[in-house]
């Protein structure tokens, strides 16, 4: 589908976890045709001084409700901006969208989706689509706090079972970083003879460098959802370059999801 440029309007903005926000927006034309992993490019309002959109994972839509909902950090100055947009009085949003290329996880039988921090966001459309796909779907999850897993009641609604959880203080699940679950699911799953055949990484880039050499190394095809700074989202300004084993390539539309064999670390 060809890019739509939507005016959305803020229906909600709340604090959901330690600088974590979640807004939900009215795009219907977005919503209708976005598919897990793509993502959308904001025109923020009361930032008309800054030309630049910001892009943004989406982490839920309802095609019912025609409605977008997008997970963020206030990280610096537009992310702490955002945190004050009140709905009814900050005027709409403005999104290109669907941007970028979605998770294929071809016809996966069974898989494995590893989210660190605001990284577990993107990936959940995808655990919704395996699921209504018949698919058997695990969901590794990591964070520094409880308080951070903002994703986990969700995915424990989707899910048969419960994902597991690692988090830097230990405070839930276990203490850490999560590759060590990551570790233990795959060789869990090749020891029961039904060894995964997907999986999706969505984090801070050492988290996803590592799952990728595990997913190698235990012969699965794993996808990575790539972050990069951008500036125009459509693939003009060359601002968002990954380097690959094909030769460079922009995050906005040749991913942001990349076959991890294809990334250069």
């Amino acid at each position: 589908m060809a890019l739509v440029n939507e005016r959305a309007r803020i229906l909600a903005n709340a604090k959901v976890g330690p600088n974590l926000y979640l807004m939900t927006l009215d795009a219907p034309d977005i919503a209708a045709a976005i598919e897990p992993g793509q993502f959308v490019h904001m025109k923020v309002p009361g930032m008309e001084a800054h030309i630049l959109r910001r892009p943004f994972s989406v982490y839920a839509r309802d095609v019912r409700t025609g409605t977008l909902e997008i997970l963020y950090q206030a990280v610096g100055f537009g992310s702490e901006h955002m945190t004050g947009l009140v709905p009814g009085q900050c005027g709409d949003a403005e999104l290109i969208g669907p941007v970028g290329r979605a998770w294929h996880p071809a016809d996966a039988k069974r898989a494995l989706l590893v989210g660190g921090g605001v990284g577990a966001a993107p990936l959940f459309m995808l655990a919704e689509s395996l699921a209504a796909a018949g698919a058997r779907t695990d969901v590794v999850l990591g964070a520094q706090t409880e308080q951070a897993l903002t994703c986990r009641a969700r995915y424990e609604e989707l899910l048969d079972a419960p994902p597991r959880c690692a988090t830097d203080d230990g405070s839930f699940g276990r203490e850490g970083f999560c590759t060590s679950l990551v570790a233990e699911a795959l060789t869990e799953a090749s020891e029961a003879g039904e060894q995964y055949d997907y999986l999706a990484v969505c984090g801070p880039e050492p988290l996803m460098k590592i799952v990728a050499g595990m997913a190698a190394e235990a012969g699965v095809p794993c996808e990575v959802s790539l972050e990069k700074r951008m500036a125009c989202g459509i693939g003009a300004c060359l601002s968002c370059v990954v380097d690959t084993v094909d030769g460079k390539k922009r995050a906005c539309v040749d991913g942001p999801v990349f076959d991890a064999r294809k990334v250069v670390w």
